[in-house]
């Protein structure tokens, strides 16, 4: 199986920057594509950003288009998240996830971005 885990979060100010990494382990798979999404509270969890992996083509959300940049290691399976610019409103619980080429979803455990006024 795998294991996906997240970190890099934290708490900063509006204006501010965070990278997050998402590393991935456990049973060899062949990764197609990683994402980014996070959850406010109160709200349904949403899209951030995409990678895929051997082309390494990206794709955002429009509320983080120029401010968000996800990268990826290929020798580490993992997946990174610059967040700058950060606003109040990006505060949520960020997941990551890695889609496999055989299909499926694994999800990590999610890390904690705070940003305030």
């Amino acid at each position: 199986q795998v294991q996906v885990v997240e970190s890099g979060g934290g708490l900063v100010q509006a204006g501010g920057s965070l990278r997050l990494s998402c590393a991935t382990s456990g049973r060899t798979l062949s990764i197609y594509a990683m994402d980014w999404f996070r959850q406010a509270p109160g709200k349904e969890r949403e899209f951030v950003a995409r990678i895929i992996w051997s082309s390494g083509s990206t794709y955002y959300a429009d509320s983080v288009k120029g401010r968000f940049t996800i990268s990826r290691d290929n020798a580490k399976n993992t997946v990174y998240l610059q967040m700058n610019s950060l606003k109040p409103n990006d505060t949520a619980v960020y997941y990551c996830n890695s889609s496999p080429n055989t299909g499926g979803n694994y999800w990590g455990q999610g890390t904690q971005v705070t940003v305030s006024s």
